[in-house]
């Protein structure tokens, strides 16, 4: 169980943590011969924060799809909980998966959306009600249950698309740039609660973004990919201790965002071989 810490504070997951997934040896080539990831590694710790940056077109969206079950790797190996991704995404709670745009369904409101993941589940009303009222308070949404999603702004929308990802309790939340579209008040907001989330629920997250400072303000590692075809070329520890309101103009804050951005900018300049 990972202990205890303070609003806002990275927890560093040691070698005694659980280790919830592990990518080895990962490749994938599409049909029409593109390699998108070659001999892709890394794993990630109960209760970490990771993120994953790199370059557009590195295969960033690419990795979350195949440890999300939507894909099949062309090599290597990707488990979760030591279960492959498919047999991990249909168990009771083990993962979910935040895509770019909230993909809500129109026709329902805020409360049908969020509780659908449950009743595809056959989970009982009564019971997946109370699960979704409970997401839905733990984004900030109380009161907009029956919402319909036309009536909502951007922001909202991507808190509902969270609230439903929530609603299941998983171990293991994957986030594919999901603020990346919204303005940047919003942005940070929606970080800070994300981070607050992370911090209560214990949860293990893998988050990608184009951001340099969003993944420094949110993780306790960051992970760099290469451009395509993607492979991990770092993978640096991100300790900035409690996160405050003012921790984005602090000189540590600097110091980590100079240090993913070097490591960007020599991964641009790798080639194949290297």
């Amino acid at each position: 169980m990972v202990a205890a810490v303070e609003k806002g504070e990275r927890r560093a997951a040691d070698s005694a943590t659980p280790e919830l997934l592990r990518v080895e040896g990962v490749g994938k080539v599409y049909s029409n011969g593109t390699v998108a990831l070659e001999n892709l590694s890394f794993s990630v710790r109960q209760g970490e924060f990771v993120s994953i940056v790199g370059a557009s077109g590195c295969g960033k969206s690419t990795l979350l799809r195949l440890i999300a079950g939507l894909g099949e790797a062309t090599s290597g190996a990707i488990l979760v909980e030591e279960m492959p991704p498919l047999k991990a995404r249909q168990s009771s709670s083990e993962m979910t998966y935040v895509f770019q745009e909230a993909t809500l369904m129109p026709w329902r409101t805020v409360l049908g959306n969020v509780e659908l993941p449950l009743e595809l589940r056959g989970v009982a009303r009564k019971q997946r009600r109370e699960a979704a009222r409970e997401a839905i308070a733990l984004v900030g949404l109380s009161g907009f249950e029956h919402v319909y999603p036309r009536e909502l702004s951007g922001g909202m929308k991507m808190r509902v698309s969270l609230a439903r990802a929530l609603a299941v309790n998983p171990r293991l939340l994957l986030m594919d740039e999901p603020f990346g579209a919204l303005d940047e008040i919003t942005r940070q907001r929606l970080n800070e609660e994300l981070l607050r989330i992370w911090d209560e629920g214990q949860r293990t997250i893998l988050f990608v973004t184009h951001s340099v400072f969003e993944a420094v303000y949110l993780s306790t590692r960051v992970l760099v990919m290469s451009s395509g075809p993607g492979r991990i070329v770092a993978d640096l520890p991100i300790d900035l201790g409690e996160r405050t309101a003012d921790v984005r103009v602090s000189l540590p804050f600097m110091q980590n965002a100079a240090r993913v951005s070097e490591a960007l900018r020599l991964a641009s300049t790798m080639t194949h071989d290297s």
